[in-house]
């Protein structure tokens, strides 16, 4: 049997919960997604060797790695905004859109819960694994398990 068979997706859609759980909807009736590159991505690797070189960065030019939280919160916004494709079309946030966007909702801490869901939802293999037709049903069910 070809092993190929056995490769994951390179992008997944997370459906969002909000601070307690439950399943944020927009205004639209739709819920709020994520379409995110995974662990087995170029756009993935990219953004993991970015946060890593960013590192290497820091010890260089102070020689410690301590960090605050800004600059934690800050380097965490950057890693998920490489990872992410988009957001669906009913997530707003002060006029931004992309990147721009990616990053403040990363980085807003009245927020928090989104960076943290997206990142435990990111580094699950199984997340992006190729529906078949006895699993398509539990797809929704796994994104957020």
């Amino acid at each position: 049997m070809n092993i190929r068979k056995f490769e994951v997706e390179e992008t997944g859609v997370l459906e969002l919960l909000d601070a307690s759980g439950e399943p944020m909807i927009g205004e639209d009736g739709k819920p709020m997604t994520i379409t995110g590159y995974g662990p087995g991505s170029k756009q993935y690797a990219k953004a993991q060797a970015a946060q890593q070189n960013r590192m290497i960065d820091k010890l260089k030019a102070r020689g410690k790695t301590e960090q605050s939280a800004d600059d934690k919160t800050r380097e965490n916004a950057e890693f998920l905004a490489g990872c992410t494709k988009s957001f669906s079309s009913n997530i707003e946030m002060d006029g931004l859109d992309g990147e721009a966007l990616y990053k403040a909702v990363y980085s807003e801490k009245k927020l928090g819960f989104v960076p943290e869901q997206f990142g435990k939802w990111l580094s699950e293999w199984g997340n992006f694994s190729k529906p078949s037709t006895a699993t398509s049903a539990s797809t929704s069910a796994k994104a957020h398990g």
